[in-house]
This record gives structure tokens, C-alpha cells and sequence, in this order.
């Protein structure tokens, strides 16, 4: 009986990169492929917070990778820091991402480039960079970008948020058509209202946040541990015949 039969599952031995790990929805992620096995390759603009603890706690190792990514310019370190520490790598979360808000009407062109550098531009050129690495190992691997709502709606006062998500869908569905025959799984999870720093501003707006809960069928905010089980299967050998695919982890939110 193979692995995979005995536990699909299980990551034991792989190498991931996290990108925005230190906080929120990253942190959560990275603390849960390393319950299920990953060493994990860190990588936030500053302090990594308490993720490297709670790793570790899980028995894993923590690589502390420091990065901006409104740069492409740090990628191809990022890279060489995750072989340098582990020797390989094996699955990319690109989870990194920024938001600003501004009506059509106003929004200026350095907001504009200032999520998409982020936000897609970078998610492409890590995946790129990630990608020829897994054709070096000859063992192909695992891409797991972060979409949104955002990817299938519109919203509003996010001009450059909403463009990036929606783009984020189409470049996961062209990766996986380009490299699904090397091995390279590349899907992506869109993650519903989450209570994070990002969406405090719309939890501290009581109007707004009963109009959100009104909306969500499950009744509540997610958490950064809703998205364990969805990064641990698109992780894993348990997704090798998932290709392209953008989950929504969102409480019934799109099926209303």
C-alpha cells in the first residue's frame, strides 16, 4: 500500500514558503502545513511575530526569510535562502497581499501599482521562480496562490484590490495549463470574510459588519484556521489530479 493511500495527507519531509507569514490568514497557513509535516520558509517584510514558535512547537523547523515583495527584486533570494536551509522545496503559499481603498472616482495611480506589484506581479514571478526550481528537483510540487471574494465580484472602493484578485484567477488557471504536465499543481483558495487586521475597519463598522454577518449563510467571520484543511489538501498528494482550480473557503458567502 503507498503512501498516498495510507495518508494523503500528510507533508511529512516537504519544504513549504509562506509568504506574509508573520500574521493573520500566512500565519495560520504556515503553522498548519507544518502540523502536517512542512518545514517552513517564512517569508514577511518585517518581524516574523510568534510564527517561527508555533512552527516549531508543531516539530518543525522555521526558516526567517525578510522580503518586500513590491519588489521582484528579493525572489530569486528567496529561492536560494529555502534550498540553502532545507534543500529543496516543495509547495508555494503565495499568500503576500496589501489593500487600498479609495472611490473610482479618486483612486491614484500609486495605490494602483502598489497592490498589483503585490499582489500579481510578484505572485507570477515567485511562482516562476519556485516553479523552475521544482523542474530542477525533477519532482514537481505544489502552488497555492491566495484569490478573494474579490475574484468573482466587484466590490467597491478596492479598484486595484478587486483588478489583482481577478487576475490572481486567471493566472492560476494559466499556470495550471502550462504546468500541470510537469508535475506542477497550481490552484488557488479565495478566502471569505476573514477576521484579520485587513478587515478590521469593516468588523468595527456595526452596520457594515451585521450587513457582512447578514450575508454569510455560516453566520460568522472566518479564521485563519477555517483555511488549514483547504492549504493541507491543495499542499498535499491528496489534490494531484486538482489543477487550476480557486476554492472559496467563504461560509456559504457565494452561494447566496
Amino acid at each position: 500500500m503507498s503512501q498516498k493511500t495510507v495518508n494523503p495527507f500528510d507533508l511529512t519531509g516537504k519544504v513549504a514558503i509562506v509568504t506574509g507569514s508573520n500574521t493573520g490568514l500566512g500565519a495560520g497557513m504556515a503553522v498548519a502545513l507544518a502540523s502536517a509535516g512542512c518545514d517552513i520558509v517564512g517569508v514577511s517584510r518585517g518581524d516574523a511575530g510568534d510564527t517561527p514558535a508555533r512552527v516549531q512547537a508543531a516539530g518543525r523547523r522555521f526558516a526567517d526569510v525578510r522580503a518586500d515583495l513590491a519588489s521582484i527584486a528579493p525572489i530569486e533570494d528567496i529561492v536560494r535562502a529555502a534550498v540553502e536551509a532545507f534543500g529543496r522545496v516543495d509547495v508555494l503559499v503565495n499568500n503576500a497581499g496589501i489593500i487600498r481603498r479609495e472611490d473610482a472616482l479618486a483612486f491614484g495611480e500609486d495605490d494602483w501599482d502598489a497592490v498589483m506589484d503585490v499582489n500579481l506581479k510578484s505572485v507570477f514571478f515567485l511562482s516562476q521562480a519556485v516553479a523552475r526550481q521544482f523542474v530542477r528537483q525533477q519532482g514537481g510540487g505544489k502552488i497555492v496562490n491566495i484569490a478573494s471574494m474579490l475574484s468573482f465580484q466587484g466590490g467597491i472602493r478596492v479598484a486595484s484590490y478587486t483588478a489583482s484578485k481577478s487576475g490572481v484567477l486567471g493566472l492560476t488557471r494559466l499556470l495550471a495549463n502550462e504546468w500541470a504536465a510537469r508535475g506542477v499543481n497550481v490552484n488557488a483558495i479565495a478566502p471569505g470574510y476573514m477576521a484579520t487586521a485587513n478587515t478590521a475597519a469593516l468588523r468595527d463598522d456595526a452596520q457594515r459588519n451585521d450587513e457582512i454577518l447578514g450575508r454569510i449563510p455560516a453566520g460568522r467571520w472566518g479564521t485563519p484556521d477555517d483555511l488549514a484543511g483547504p492549504v493541507v489538501f491543495l499542499a498535499s498528494s491528496a489534490s494531484d489530479y486538482v489543477h487550476g482550480h480557486t476554492l472559496a473557503v467563504d461560509g456559504g458567502w457565494l452561494a447566496r
